[in-house]
């Protein structure tokens, strides 16, 4: 019998990090792409022709609870999609949509609830009676709940019931101003004992879209205010002082998020890669509100055609919290952007997640100001304002990138979700490339976690939550976390086999996404790095693909350095290869087989770390 081919191509560390932050090649980080604008809803771009899961060394469970076909669930900020009650249960939303071939006629809320036990069976349908788009969720009267969407050329499309988790949907509508009643890519926040008082945001069309300019604005964000629970609204599609058109031109779909009100304070965030990031808060329960620039755009006015230097900005996507003392903490993408007399230009391998909150001061309009590379004029500081990055997973002192990336039109490490809890510790969820995870072309995202255990002072090591063998290749994005907390944070996000989106820019074809759900122990992520158990535990992935006539790999998971022996028999039991490997690497190790030394026929391999052992099948062509 031939000899089998065994060689170790790649090791992939374990999920915990603390090393020095490595950052992406200077040729790299100046790759400027056009930007896309976001696709119309009026006309549909033309579709192309598990289970629980436990990470090593987390209390963590994961369990999907939906699908979709349709991709794209933000083209920012990520919407409130989930909340955790105080009585244990969960209710989730997303967009959600399985049939690209009508262009999405069923696209609508997907919707899952948690009655404290388990999970309701996967939605078959949405929740509404007509096609909607972009879910935002929250609690609603005492025991209620509310989901606002947007519908094509009408405006808003509230859900409403008053039992959460049961029952009947109704459903209202709710337009724009006179002759700009389309309205969309609304965030719905609701507070006040009873959760009686809502809050709207939302935008007019803007011209990209086929709308038309509002008041001077090319896209005018609009807020609106009911303390009945929406059954009559005490300000309606207003816009608030400070986003007039003598500050803005305009504003773009997505880019602002609300913060989980604090007694009577309101509060939510607004910003872009062409117009400042702002903080709106009120303290009277959303009666009037102050403005507060935290970061100063350099090119106030900014307006298509007007030509830039090449400028470090925010990409629009942030969240936010608010503490018991009434300051408000916000986390944001970093990206970087440039403007000629033709069009627009990001540069995606730009990285960092920001972080700045009321006591600190503002980012000032020099075009390095948000430079995470220590560039003259840079205001960041490491673990200080600039507190997450793409890890070095293997290691080496480079970031390795297939050099191409699915595009979301936001920066290397983005998407930022922020819970604060009763003991004034925070908790940074976000999605970033990630090396060393790709599909040969591009590399996958990744989701991230980083916790302070003193308001965000400090911050302890980094947490690949999605390092699991089952999540290899697969893109994970669009966290949205529960703004509630106990002993775990709880959150939502979705799954793709390929990186970027099939909706959006059509950069891959459409195929089944998962929507998943994620409880994970705090105290996982309060420890050091020095501190994780030192048990040995590892994880044997089944070859893929099996049966093979080609190449087929294996995926060996360790959470600590071991020595790994391989044995591979035939159906008579005979050993035909064995090979020891010294002190394999923490984290995940691929070995590859190559089918074509050897005969065609059934085998065992066996996977041996320390006193442990796991064997598996694999069938050669």
């Amino acid at each position: 019998m031939k000899r089998i081919l065994f060689l170790l191509i790649i090791l992939l560390p374990f999920s915990g990090y603390t090393q020095k932050r490595v950052i992406a090649t200077k040729q790299l980080r100046n790759q400027a792409v056009t930007y896309h604008q976001i696709p119309t809803l009026l006309n549909e771009i033309e579709p192309n022709t598990g289970p629980y899961v436990k990470s090593v060394g987390f209390a963590m469970e994961e369990e999907q609870i939906g699908d979709t076909r349709y991709d794209n669930q933000s083209n920012a900020s990520i919407p409130n999609r989930i909340y955790y009650y105080d009585d244990g249960t969960i209710a989730a939303t997303w967009t959600r949509s399985m049939d690209e071939s009508s262009f999405f006629a069923d696209r609508g809320t997907g919707y899952n609830y948690f009655d404290g036990v388990e999970w309701d069976e996967w939605p078959m349908t949405r929740i509404e009676d007509i096609k909607t788009h972009r879910p935002s969720y929250a609690p609603w009267g005492p025991n209620g709940e509310i989901s606002v969407t947007h519908v094509s050329e009408i405006g808003l499309y509230f859900s409403t019931r008053t039992q959460k988790g049961t029952g009947d949907w109704e459903f209202t509508s709710f337009g724009g101003p006179p002759g700009n009643d389309y309205i969309l890519w609304n965030r719905v926040m609701t507070s006040g004992v009873d959760r009686n008082r809502v809050h709207l945001l939302t935008m007019t069309l803007p011209t990209s879209h086929g709308g038309f300019l509002y008041q001077g604005l090319d896209g005018a964000l609009l807020y609106s205010l009911s303390v009945d629970g929406g059954t009559t609204w005490n300000i309606e599609n207003e816009i608030l002082e400070g986003l007039e058109s003598d500050e803005y031109t305009g504003f773009e779909g997505d880019t602002y998020a609300f913060a989980e009100p604090k007694d009577d304070i309101v509060a939510f965030a607004v910003g872009g890669s062409w117009y400042d990031l702002f903080l709106m808060k009120s303290e009277d329960g959303g009666e009037t509100f102050d403005k507060t620039i935290i970061w100063e755009h350099p090119y106030p006015l900014w307006q298509l055609g007007t030509q830039t230097d090449t400028f470090y900005c925010a990409d629009g996507s942030h969240h936010l919290v608010i503490d018991d003392d009434g300051t408000v903490h916000v986390v944001f993408g970093i990206n970087r952007a440039l403007a000629d007399d033709v069009g627009t230009y990001w540069f995606p391998f730009v990285d960092g997640i920001a972080y700045w909150n009321e006591n600190m001061s503002g980012f000032s309009n020099d075009v390095n100001a948000l430079s995470p590379y220590g560039e003259p004029g840079s205001e960041l500081e490491e673990d200080y304002n600039l507190i997450a990055w793409s890890q070095d997973v293997n290691g080496n002192g480079l970031l390795d990138f297939t050099g191409e990336m699915g595009f979301y039109y936001i920066g290397l490490s983005s998407m930022p979700q922020l819970i604060l809890d009763d003991m004034n510790r925070m908790f940074l969820v976000y999605s970033s490339v990630t090396e060393t995870y790709d599909n040969g072309t591009k590399n996958y995202r990744h989701l991230w976690a980083r916790a302070s255990d003193d308001g965000g002072v400090s911050w302890y090591p980094f947490t690949d939550l999605t390092s699991d063998l089952i999540h290899i290749f697969d893109e994970c994005v669009y966290p949205s976390c529960a703004p509630k907390s106990d002993d775990y944070i709880y959150l939502v996000y979705q799954t793709d086999t390929e990186p970027g989106t099939a909706t959006w820019g059509a950069q891959h074809s459409y195929v089944d996404n998962k929507t998943m759900f994620i409880k994970a122990e705090k105290a996982d992520f309060l420890v050091t790095g020095t501190e994780e158990a030192e048990m040995l535990n590892f994880e044997v992935s089944q070859n893929f693909p099996n049966p093979f006539s080609s190449i087929s790999e294996i995926k060996v998971k360790l959470n600590q350095i071991s020595d790994l022996y391989l044995e591979v028999i035939n159906l008579a039991g005979q050993r035909i290869y064995s090979r020891e490997l010294l002190e394999a690497r923490p984290g995940v190790n691929t070995l590859t087989f190559d089918a074509n030394l050897f005969t065609a026929g059934v085998y065992f391999y066996t996977i041996t770390a320390g006193e442990k052992s796991i064997t598996k099948k694999m069938i050669v062509e």
